[in-house]
């Protein structure tokens, strides 16, 4: 019999594991678990809506998908549904790639206000994430503030700077895009602790800024040096900061006639609280100023008047079960990967959130490379007890086959122009697999 490995997240770092084990371990079998019926994690649920291209990813992962040695175990959640212990006991490795989908907190005072959102529920509401669908953000407002200038930020602050046109080829919900569009929003602040040299954001997001049809990007010039030079950095980090902050001069040039938006990029600055009563009224920022690649306070502070706060700082990951985890850092405790016997993680449970999709593909097959390595004694059931248990549960699993219909019900459902119009909640996923002859997986899909 051969190996079996259930990954734990169907993001882009537990399928670049599948692939991984497909390629290097032939004849593997691999289960990969995901709480929600829909694959592929934030390439769905966090990627901007008018990022198709970006989203096209999930073909690859498709591919993976369908192999003949990976399989969708969809609807399962893990801690919920199984315990991580009766995973770790049946298959002969368990790979941790859940992600890390819980915001960052500022630390201040104030941030706990009605109308203050971190990026994963903002980013997760208008991508129409079953987690986020409720959270009702307050649109009716004058002006927005977003903490944060790396390509998170950039998405949020675009979203909200586009026109209904704009968005009409995207897949947008309705509910948001007629929020955003009833919005009187004029103003959307982008604050970054350190100075233009030290933003994250890729040139690619921030030229489009630019190029809205109803928004002016606002630079301040004189935050903006006239020669990038940045000791602490790599020369290729240097060359694409230096082509950063050729973009962000660029904007000066950028006419707001006709344009009822604005969105001003501030950097060196950093907010000490936020302010109002119940609600957010406002925030008070804190000049800074930049030595060794490091933000330093200055003391000197001003206030920007606001309806809404959304803080784009990182994320982290949970706790799950009897995994230990650095509460400190948001993620698993391991070494190179290896949390215990048997178990390992990957992607952004591992290392925290940073990079890029593409990120997580090296990352991934180190862990892949150690864990084959590490394969000892006799071959586990794995799938096939699975399907004991979840048959002797009645666990009701979503099969990749069963995606593909909901996926392609999505895609036919969809306005003129646009991608698709995704299904809320996974009880409308399964609504609409059952009234269109989809056969929901119960137990082991040998057709995957």
């Amino acid at each position: 019999m051969p190996r079996s490995v259930a990954v734990v997240g169907s993001g882009p770092g537990g399928m670049y594991v599948a692939q991984g084990l497909i390629d290097r371990s032939p004849g593997c079998r691999v289960d990969v678990f995901d709480r929600l019926p829909s694959p592929f994690g934030l390439i769905r649920g966090g990627v901007a809506p008018d990022h198709q291209t970006t989203k096209k990813i999930s073909r690859a992962f498709e591919k993976t998908m369908l192999s003949g040695g990976v399989r969708f175990v969809g609807n399962v959640e893990i801690g919920r549904d199984v315990e991580i212990g009766e995973i770790e006991r049946i298959y002969d490795a368990v790979v941790l790639a859940y992600g890390a989908p819980h915001d960052n907190r500022l630390g201040i005072a104030g941030e706990d206000k009605t109308n203050v959102f971190g990026s994963n529920a903002f980013v997760g509401w208008y991508n129409c994430h079953p987690d986020f669908i409720d959270l009702d953000p307050d649109l009716d407002i004058g002006t927005a503030v977003v903490i944060g200038v790396g390509n998170v930020a950039v998405d949020v602050a675009r979203v909200l700077a586009k026109t209904r046109k704009e968005m009409s080829v995207t897949d947008l919900p309705d509910y948001a895009a007629d929020t955003i569009e009833a919005s009187p929003i004029e103003d959307i602040y982008m604050f970054g602790r350190r100075g233009p040299v030290e933003a994250v954001f890729t040139n690619v997001e921030l030229r489009e800024m630019g190029q809205l049809e109803d928004a002016q990007p606002i630079v301040h010039l004189e935050q903006l040096p006239e020669e990038v030079v940045a000791p602490h950095m790599s020369d290729r980090d240097l060359r694409l900061r230096t082509r950063n902050v050729e973009t962000l001069r660029s904007f000066a040039d950028v006419s707001g006639d006709g344009k009822r938006k604005r969105v001003h990029f501030r950097f060196f600055c950093s907010p000490v609280e936020i302010l109002g009563g119940d609600r957010v009224e406002g925030v008070r920022m804190e000049k800074t100023r930049v030595e060794d690649g490091r933000a330093v306070p200055t003391g000197e502070t001003f206030e920007i008047p606001c309806g809404m706060v959304i803080t784009c700082i990182g994320s982290r990951a949970e706790a799950i079960d009897s995994v230990p985890f650095d509460d400190r850092k948001g993620i698993v405790v391991h070494e190179a990967g290896r949390v215990r016997d048997g178990l390992y993680a990957a992607g952004w449970v591992k290392r925290g959130a940073v990079g890029t999709i593409g990120t997580n593909k090296n990352d991934s097959l180190d862990v892949v490379d150690r864990m084959i390595a590490e394969f000892s004694g006799a071959e586990r059931d794995g799938p096939d007890e699975f399907d004991r248990i979840a048959a002797g549960r009645g666990l009701r699993v979503v099969s990749y086959p069963d995606w593909q219909i909901i996926d392609r019900l999505e895609e036919e459902a969809a306005p003129d122009g646009a991608p698709r119009r995704k299904f809320a909640t996974p009880e409308a996923m399964l609504a609409a697999l059952d009234g269109n002859g989809g056969q929901v997986t119960k137990t082991r899909n040998t057709g995957n």
